[in-house]
């Protein structure tokens, strides 16, 4: 749930991108530090292993206009890939106020994206959450590599809602911001019908 600093007069808004490891969540929020204003961006923190790029998350704060006054600031988060971090993953999503979810579009990793969407379902149930019922979208990543699905077949095994989803290659920048815009914007309507 998005944190209101009126004092501040700020709203923050939390934005976690979720997906299997090494389908680009990282790469994703990458190219928006590098790509952001600085005077519109907070520093880029990532945790990292040898084994791993994203052990615990990367949080980017990112100021993106106003709303009746307050000015809107986004948190966007990764969670670990890996199954067995579902600790950490659980614990970032607390709070989440919208999901972007970075599907790998190769064909071999189809089981680990659907692994990755139904332990997101889980997850956010324990938090008292209904991915059916907040903001989200996909990306579908990795679109320039040989051994992709088509996005059709993408798109029935796993945007089940029908939610705004975009075909990406992260690591070019493709489709990253596209992606953030939609989710940004998804999350600051969830705000003004409240």
């Amino acid at each position: 749930m998005s944190f209101i600093n009126y004092s501040a007069r700020e709203i923050n808004c939390k934005i976690v991108y979720y997906g299997p490891g090494l389908c680009g969540k990282t790469t994703n929020l990458q190219y928006i530090y590098a790509k952001t204003n600085p005077s519109a961006k907070g520093k880029l923190i990532s945790l990292a292993t040898e084994t791993e790029r994203t052990l615990f998350f990367d949080f980017l704060p990112l100021s993106l206009g106003d709303i009746k006054g307050f000015k809107t600031r986004f948190h966007l988060y990764t969670v670990p890939g890996q199954v067995f971090y579902d600790a950490s993953r659980k614990l970032i999503l607390k709070g989440a106020d919208g999901v972007v979810f970075v599907a790998d579009s190769q064909i071999e990793r189809m089981e680990a994206n659907l692994e990755s969407l139904d332990n997101l379902k889980i997850n956010l149930k324990e938090h008292g959450f209904d991915l059916d019922k907040m903001p989200f979208v996909i990306q579908y990543n990795k679109r320039d590599l040989p051994n992709v699905m088509p996005v059709a077949e993408l798109r029935k095994a796993l945007n089940y809602r029908n939610v705004p989803d975009f075909e990406a290659v992260a690591s070019k920048g493709v489709g990253v911001f596209e992606t953030l815009k939609a989710i940004a914007k998804l999350v600051l309507l969830e705000l003004k019908s409240r």
